[in-house]
């Protein structure tokens, strides 16, 4: 029996009709056992293109673009934390939560937050792998497949989807990607060069039967792709690049014609502007444009401001891991803490920026401002105290606890614009219904300048009027 025989027949048969290893057999010379065909077949999926069913038998992957099933995260499915809490065990124990190695993992969570918050460079032992596993997995895996969902929803990500995820660490995403695409035949290439590669490498063994994993053990800098892929993944690595913008332009230049590649931070100050900023220079020249969620509704202009813009989704349920290591019994020299849990670690916020950029000009909505109909917020200026009309992109939730208040942007603006709600209308409703990322016209918007904040105050009240296009 030889492999090449299993897959002679493989190819055959997948013409004709599904794939059952126990079929196989009668055809291969010599015989072959069931699972052989079968673990033969699962190794040369990719090239076969080939998804295997839950029945067990294979069939061709899908032509068209992916169909996700999706309709939001609360949890973490429980065979990945299970596998997490397994190296968890293997490392320290099963009282892994209490006592020194709790301490020591309670720590390498601190360490980990405050060097990511003061933007220092992040390195990875074996012990800040798993803290930052039990704390960040939950909801980067989460954040992913909303951001994903961007693309799925609109039929842009194939059923075919060969992916690259650049600083992949102990694969929140990769997680999150995987149960996104479940129906998808997927080839999934990871970079990592830290000890996190080791519990990624783990996690992924958890991965639905037709995501294919290859884990290269390199830095964004050094690893040289080879292919061309759909989806191109940066995951809360950008702060760790030397030089982001080189390395985001090099790993544009490998997306297929109509991939995307999305770049994911958390939601802090620090991290989101910095995505904003990396944004602007990667697409300066017009030669990548922004899918979303910062849409450039003037064509030729480009914004200049800092743009602290994140999206925000349910919270999750408490991950048991967290909440585990929140309630461990503290060691005796432990920061001088001898309390009970303070709820420090555990971590259900799903808060994150985002950016998809692609080569082919696509956006997530087909809206373009007319200067004939709208002024634009680089003129905001001249319109102090003046009513104007505009079109706008939603980007915040309300942020305020008082009159509604919502980040807004053109693509063309160089200060921050605000619109507050001072008086809520049937007419000026949409402001409020509309999610973020959403294009919004404005009709009869009231432009003051706000001194304390350096921002305009765009002042929706009665008489103002307010669509959602599209």
């Amino acid at each position: 029996m030889s492999r090449q025989s299993i897959l002679d027949v493989a190819k055959y048969l997948r013409n004709v009709r599904p794939i059952d290893p126990e079929e196989v057999v009668e055809y291969v010379e010599g015989g072959a056992h069931p699972a052989v065909v079968r673990q033969t077949l699962r190794e040369n999926a990719l090239s076969l293109g080939l998804v295997e069913r839950e029945d067990g038998t294979f069939v061709p992957a899908s032509e068209g673009p992916l169909s996700p099933d999706f309709d939001g995260v609360r949890e973490v499915p429980e065979r990945y934390l299970s596998r997490l809490e397994d190296l968890l065990v293997e490392r320290f124990g099963p009282d892994w939560s209490d006592g020194e190695s709790g301490a020591a993992l309670r720590e390498e969570i601190r360490r980990l937050k405050e060097q990511y918050y003061r933007q220092h460079p992040v390195e990875y032992s074996s012990e800040a792998a798993l803290g930052y596993a039990i704390y960040h997995l939950p909801d980067y895996y989460a954040a992913t497949g909303y951001a994903l969902d961007e693309l799925g929803s609109r039929n842009l990500l194939p059923s075919r989807l060969r992916v690259l995820d650049v600083g992949a660490g102990v694969g929140g995403p990769a997680l999150g990607l995987a149960d996104y695409a479940e129906d998808a035949l997927v080839e999934y290439h990871a970079v990592e060069p830290s000890a996190a590669a080791d519990v990624l490498e783990e996690l992924l063994a958890e991965t639905p039967r037709n995501f294919h994993p290859t884990v290269h053990r390199s830095t964004a800098e050094a690893f040289e792709p080879e292919l061309e892929y759909d989806l191109v993944l940066f995951a809360n690595v950008l702060i760790e690049l030397s030089d982001p913008v080189a390395v985001l332009k090099r790993y544009l230049a490998h997306l297929s014609p109509d991939g995307s590649l999305l770049a994911l931070s958390p939601a802090d100050k620090n991290t989101a502007t910095g995505l904003r900023e990396v944004e602007h220079e990667v697409v300066s020249g017009g030669e990548y444009t922004v899918f979303a969620p910062t849409l450039r509704l003037w064509p030729g202009r480009e914004p200049t401001d800092h743009c602290w813009s994140f999206d925000c989704k349910p919270d999750l349920d408490v991950p048991p891991l967290q909440r585990r290591l929140d309630e461990g019994r503290r060691a005796e020299d432990e920061r001088g803490e001898r309390d009970a849990a303070t709820g420090e670690f555990v971590n259900r916020d799903i808060q994150y920026a985002y950016s998809v950029l692609r080569r082919d000009r696509r956006t997530r909505l087909d809206a373009s401002a007319s200067p004939e109909r709208f002024a634009p917020f680089a003129e905001s200026e001249a319109h102090v105290t003046d009513r104007i009309d505009c079109i706008a992109v939603k980007l915040s939730h309300s942020l305020s606890e008082g009159n509604p208040l919502f980040l807004l942007g053109d693509g063309s603006q160089s200060e921050s614009h605000y619109a507050v709600l001072t008086r809520e209308t049937g007419l000026n409703r949409p402001l409020v219904e509309a999610d973020y990322g959403d294009v919004l016209v404005f009709e009869s918007v009231l432009v003051l300048w706000n001194d304390d904040e350096d921002s305009y105050n765009l002042v929706v009240d009665e008489e103002c009027v307010i669509d959602r296009v599209g």
